[in-house]
């Protein structure tokens, strides 16, 4: 039976998961002038640095779940969808955002 603690820290840790895939899935949406280009590559690399901030995190986190499957879902699946949702869905598009012409 896990702690409050444990759960609280768990619900911190799954915000902080989000915020990251959202910011990674911003960044790759700006960065890559491709159609499709921002999408794989924020399901390829996401996931990695997901598990390796779950590895991390394990550190402080006391041990809630019994097994991996259900460990990786929470950890890395739900802040994947929910990042990957906000930044789609509730973030304006970069193409909306007008840019200053570079000076040369």
């Amino acid at each position: 039976m896990a702690s409050l603690l444990a759960f609280g820290l768990l619900v911190v840790a799954v915000a902080v998961h989000t915020l990251v895939a959202a910011v990674l899935a911003r960044f790759f949406r700006i960065r890559l002038n491709t159609r499709w280009g921002w999408v794989a590559y924020s399901f390829m690399i996401t996931p990695l640095v997901l598990v390796f901030l779950t590895i991390v995190s394990g550190m402080v986190i006391p041990p809630v779940f019994t097994s991996a499957p259900l460990l990786l879902a929470v950890m890395v699946g739900v802040p994947l969808a929910l990042g990957f949702t906000i930044d789609v869905l509730y973030v304006p598009p970069p193409e909306e955002y007008e840019l200053p012409e570079p000076a040369d």
